[in-house]
């Protein structure tokens, strides 16, 4: 029998997305690197923000942009890797096809509940092993509930 409806997919609620948000708060105030934070639904659209005091401006859209990303391809971002190292030309031609949709720069986790992507949330203001960490720290908020 065809199944025509999934009736059974995970949502995040904007409470959700808020949980993550002030997980990845709290973690990027003891690392004490103010961040722009943003956390997407599994469409990429934006439920929350937050830019930090003293988070850089120039890193908002990067950080919708790498929430967005891991999302829509249900994957973290960071260069496309080809024999163990960053495969330049696929994600050159990723970034030029859309621009506002995927990036190579290391920051987006999607958020994951029963296998199933509910979301993602993208950080920018640091270091790409510190937005890394920092959207790690709220992607592992979802895990606590």
């Amino acid at each position: 029998m065809m199944t025509l409806v999934n009736r059974n997919i995970p949502r995040l609620t904007l409470e959700g997305a808020r949980a993550v948000l002030a997980a990845a708060e709290r973690r990027a105030v003891e690392i004490q690197h103010p961040m722009n934070i943003a956390v997407v639904d599994d469409g990429g659209h934006l439920l929350a923000f937050a830019r930090m005091d003293g988070a850089k401006p120039a890193s908002v859209e990067i950080a919708i942009t790498k929430a967005r990303a891991a999302a829509l391809r249900r994957a973290a971002t960071g260069a496309p890797m080809r024999d163990g190292e960053p495969n330049l030309m696929v994600a050159l031609g990723l970034a030029v096809a859309r621009p506002d949709q995927q990036t190579s720069v290391r920051g987006g986790i999607p958020l994951i509940v029963d296998g199933q992507v509910t979301g993602a949330i993208g950080v920018s203001a640091g270091t790409e092993d510190e937005d890394s960490d920092v959207a790690r720290a709220g992607a592992a908020a979802l895990s606590e509930a």
